[in-house]
């Protein structure tokens, strides 16, 4: 089974005029080179040498990433950091994985084009405006539950 994790160290021909070609130009910033890279497995060198050995390795790795991918998902809905979670078990999947790193190079360039557009000051100006709406709207709500019914909790309402 090819994960692609060995590429580096087993390339074809192809793969390695095409590294040259990319590290080659001296217009490249070093980041594009950097990401134009072959993903290659971070396991040691005594795991690499034995195909079943290194197998085994990216089971465990695909095991415990796994892990901590499904403790981020519970985390969404119980108390946590979820989404560091799920982001730490990507992390974890791109050391040997090249689609993980992929998944997780595309994660990082999207949240921080969010972020970027979080600090634009028309969209903050509207997320402003529309918090303080949204904030108004749920305490006249609250305002005229407590005018109607006053501080009695609504299962233990008996006359309407």
């Amino acid at each position: 089974m090819n994960t692609g994790s060995d590429r580096g160290t087993q390339g074809s021909a192809a793969d390695e005029a095409t590294t040259e070609a990319t590290t080659g130009s001296a217009a490249d910033d070093t980041a594009e080179a950097a990401a134009e890279a072959p993903h290659v497995s971070k396991a040691p060198a005594f795991i690499k040498s034995n195909k079943s050995l290194h197998l085994s390795w990216q089971v465990g790795v695909f095991i415990v990433g796994l892990a901590v991918i499904a403790a981020g998902v519970a985390m969404l809905v119980l108390p946590g950091p979820g989404w560091v979670a799920i982001f730490a078990g990507l992390a974890i999947w791109a050391t040997e994985f090249a689609w993980a790193h992929l998944v997780l190079r595309w994660t990082k360039r999207k949240v921080t084009e969010a972020a970027q557009k979080a600090l634009d000051p028309k969209v903050r100006r509207r997320n402003i405006i529309l918090t303080s709406v949204g904030l108004v709207i749920a305490g006249a709500l609250i305002g005229f539950y407590l005018w109607k019914y006053g501080l009695v909790l609504p299962w233990n309402l008996k006359d309407q």
